[in-house]
């Protein structure tokens, strides 16, 4: 499993904790210096949604503006953004073989792991 995530981020470390607590071997992934793939980050978006992808409470979010230009922003776009730029995408991201978890919800991880 991977997880993407960013040290200074408290949900980050939460799924950290439960991996770890859980003993549930996962390679760390520093989100802001190595972004997900174009094509894992299509996967999640598949799943949850172009909106919900984005870190909407991040910095970069509000200097970019993203708000007012999400709403005409094509899949693509959005797509080449957020792998260009790991500070704008909603972490963590959990990936392993069956899934792709987005943000970090611990009812969802129990039943996921």
């Amino acid at each position: 499993m991977k997880l993407y995530s960013y040290n200074k981020c408290g949900t980050c470390r939460k799924a950290i904790k439960f991996l770890q607590d859980k003993k549930i071997k996962f390679e760390l992934i520093d989100i802001t210096e190595t972004p997900p793939s174009r094509q894992t980050l299509k996967a999640a978006m598949q799943s949850i949604g172009m909106k919900k992808l984005f870190n909407t409470s991040g910095v970069q979010y509000r200097e970019l503006k993203i708000k007012d230009t999400i709403n005409t922003m094509t899949e693509s776009q959005a797509l080449d953004l957020l792998a260009s730029n790991g500070r704008l995408i909603k972490r963590p991201i959990a990936v392993d073989k069956s899934q792709i978890m987005v943000g970090f919800n611990l009812a969802e991880y129990e039943k996921a792991w």
